[in-house]
């Protein structure tokens, strides 16, 4: 795929997905701008999963587009669109347990590679895949649990983990949802400020579902405010939080 820099590396015109009667999202038109880190907010059913499931292409749109660096990508598979940057990040192989942590990471970049048919020991002597797998590690600052058992890790470094993972497939874009839930209120940040630091260090962009709005005001470039299937508000983070209407539907700080 040729990148025309000069395009939004990811719009969206007229994305509807209805569910019966229920308008999950409602002719939503969205742009996000490359090394941006977007922040989408909305109280549940708003459709903030569904919108992220239709830039991923897990389910078809009713109608509208999704557009990659400019090209037409609604019709990709979800498996040509991570190959091409564009990564959810349930789409890698989920944790194994019973695997260290640099295990994990070397059978996600070896998926990657074309590699994970071959005998597990054949990838430990990869130097291409150990090193990318090690550089992946001191990025998400994993490497004191190289050795450490995937099942054993912390909840906070798992949630690291599993976005560490989709790195293994060199992301141009990436899709989070709800990054730090299930994580203590103390090991939110900490968690969400080594996600930061990972992908504006790689220039990869992100977008975001998340609810906590510590998180989302103290880590976004830009939120988008959804409500009922629409967008509701769009803008920098001091604006989003003094929107009345987002504080009222979305806040409920009025």
């Amino acid at each position: 795929m040729v990148i025309d820099k000069n395009e939004k590396i990811l719009r969206t015109e007229g994305l509807k997905k209805y569910f019966g009667e229920v308008k999950a999202v409602d002719n939503v038109n969205l742009e996000v701008s490359e090394g941006e880190i977007l922040s989408i907010i909305g109280p549940n059913g708003s459709g903030k999963t569904t919108l992220l499931n239709l830039i991923s292409n897990m389910i078809e749109p009713d109608s509208g587009k999704v557009f990659f660096y400019g090209r037409d990508v609604t019709k990709w598979a979800p498996s040509k669109l991570a190959k091409m940057g564009l990564v959810r990040s349930f789409q890698i192989v989920n944790l194994f347990d019973g695997m260290t942590v640099m295990e994990n990471l070397k059978a996600a970049v070896a998926s990657n590679l074309g590699r994970i048919h071959r005998p597990f020991s054949s990838l430990n002597k990869d130097e291409e895949i150990t090193k990318r797998s090690l550089e992946i590690l001191e990025l998400f600052k994993l490497s004191d649990k190289a050795e450490t058992l995937a099942g054993d890790v912390p909840h906070g470094d798992r949630k690291v983990l599993d976005v560490a993972l989709c790195f293994a497939l060199n992301p141009k874009l990436i899709l989070l949802d709800e990054p730090t839930s299930g994580v203590s209120t103390s090991e939110k940040k900490p968690v969400m400020q080594r996600i930061e630091e990972a992908v504006r260090k790689e220039r990869v962009t992100a977008v975001i579902v998340e609810h906590d709005m510590d998180i989302v005001f103290g880590y976004s470039n830009r939120v988008v405010a959804m409500h009922e299937g629409k967008i509701l508000a769009e803008g920098k983070p001091e604006d989003i939080k003094e929107n009345e209407q987002v504080r009222k539907i979305v806040t409920g700080e009025l």
